[in-house]
């Protein structure tokens, strides 16, 4: 009878193992909540006023348990790499290249770049090379705004031409249309602790100088940019999943 009673229990707890095997291998309707961050190369005509920049942020998405995805997000752009930036403030300048502060000194003065990337997002999971069908090769494509503009940070703030709106006259503030496009992995883990993906993203934005004077040039200025990011993007997920695939059935 001790023998029937322990086979009956192997069986019992083999049969419940498989079915919870089955219920986490399965496609689940899914919330996910993320933050990445992204290391991008710009080009066009991107590339002539910037170097390489970082780019870092967050959003939401849904997966579905066809594996479709929708969701958005919103992205901070920033970099130290401003090309050309002795003739931006050429005007207001010294023969040496120097800017004079109120206090006839000297300024210290840093250009930065400054921008925002933000998008709808629609794709697809695809779940090879994956753990479990909630992983695998992940299409995304986005459509959005991208804005960029040059940041002029100086201490003690004590630089009159480069003040409220005289500074605006200088930082070519830009922004328009965008699209991206994103191939990586994805990974939820079973065990919900290890959930991340990793890939490439490819931007492209039809972009207008937003500022009607550009005080370096002495004239009008409402040029039309075509802009291009391409670069490596990391992020890390908190999956939210729904109430029935919290539920395990043992028979």
């Amino acid at each position: 009878m001790k023998i029937l009673l322990k086979l009956l229990l192997i069986f019992f707890c083999f049969i419940s193992s498989s079915l919870l095997a089955q219920e986490n291998n399965s496609s689940k309707l899914t919330g996910l909540i993320f933050a990445n961050y992204s290391y991008d190369i710009p080009g066009g005509d991107m590339a002539d006023r910037y170097g390489n920049n970082s780019g870092v942020g967050g959003g939401f998405m849904v997966k579905t348990k066809s594996n479709w995805l929708f969701g958005f997000d919103g992205n901070y752009l920033f970099g130290n790499n401003i090309k050309n930036s002795n003739s931006i403030l050429q005007r207001i300048s010294t023969k040496q290249g120097f800017i004079i502060d109120g206090n006839g000194m000297y300024a210290e003065m840093y250009m930065y770049e400054s921008g925002f990337l933000t998008s709808l997002k629609f794709g697809k999971l695809f779940p090879v090379f994956g753990s479990n069908k909630n992983s695998g090769l992940v299409f995304i494509s986005s459509i959005g705004m991208l804005e960029h503009k040059i940041r002029f940070e100086h201490k003690n703030n004590i630089i009159p031409q480069l003040k409220d709106d005289y500074k605006r006259g200088y930082d070519h503030l830009s922004n328009g249309l965008s699209v991206s496009e994103f191939i990586g992995y994805m990974s939820l883990s079973d065990k919900k602790f290890v959930n991340f993906f990793v890939g490439f993203e490819f931007t492209q934005a039809w972009t207008k100088c937003q500022r009607k004077y550009d005080f370096n040039l002495m004239q009008e200025y409402d040029t039309k940019y075509f802009d291009l990011l391409s670069g490596f993007k990391i992020g890390w997920i908190i999956p939210i999943y729904s109430k029935s695939n919290q539920k395990y059935y043992y028979y």
